[in-house]
């Protein structure tokens, strides 16, 4: 059984800083390319960063700079430093196993909801100006 379970949200005021984690089980981690997508109430899923099994990063335009993906494969686990937080980053953040080549392509960045597992409880991120 896949799980993903999303920690390290919280509220924090412009300019700070967060760590998001992703613990996964049930799914071959390391061979698999990880994303962040974050929803704010009343608007779609956007996707944040993706990290390809072989090492490839992907940023949406909006984070770039500022925030950076990255992956421990020895315990499964999935990461987004977030630095410099705006009040327009406030959301739910997941994490999801992509397909390799929405990943690899950078297409699932506009296209977030297309996942090999079904979404987690996310954690929530909160900026206040």
């Amino acid at each position: 059984q896949v799980e993903l379970v999303e920690s390290g949200g919280g509220s924090v005021q412009a300019g700070g800083s967060l760590t998001l984690s992703c613990a996964a089980s049930g799914l071959p981690f390391s061979g698999l390319c990880m994303g962040w997508s974050r929803q704010a109430p009343g608007k779609e899923r956007e996707g944040v960063a993706t990290a390809h099994a072989a090492g490839i990063l992907r940023y949406a335009d909006s984070v770039k700079g500022r925030f950076t993906i990255s992956r421990d494969n020895a315990k499964n686990t999935l990461y987004l430093q977030m630095s410099s937080l705006k009040p327009e980053d406030s959301a739910m953040y997941y994490c999801a196993a992509v397909r390799d080549s929405d990943c690899y392509s950078g297409s699932w960045l506009k296209r977030p909801d297309n996942t090999l597992n079904a979404w987690g409880q996310g954690t929530l991120v909160t900026v206040s100006s």
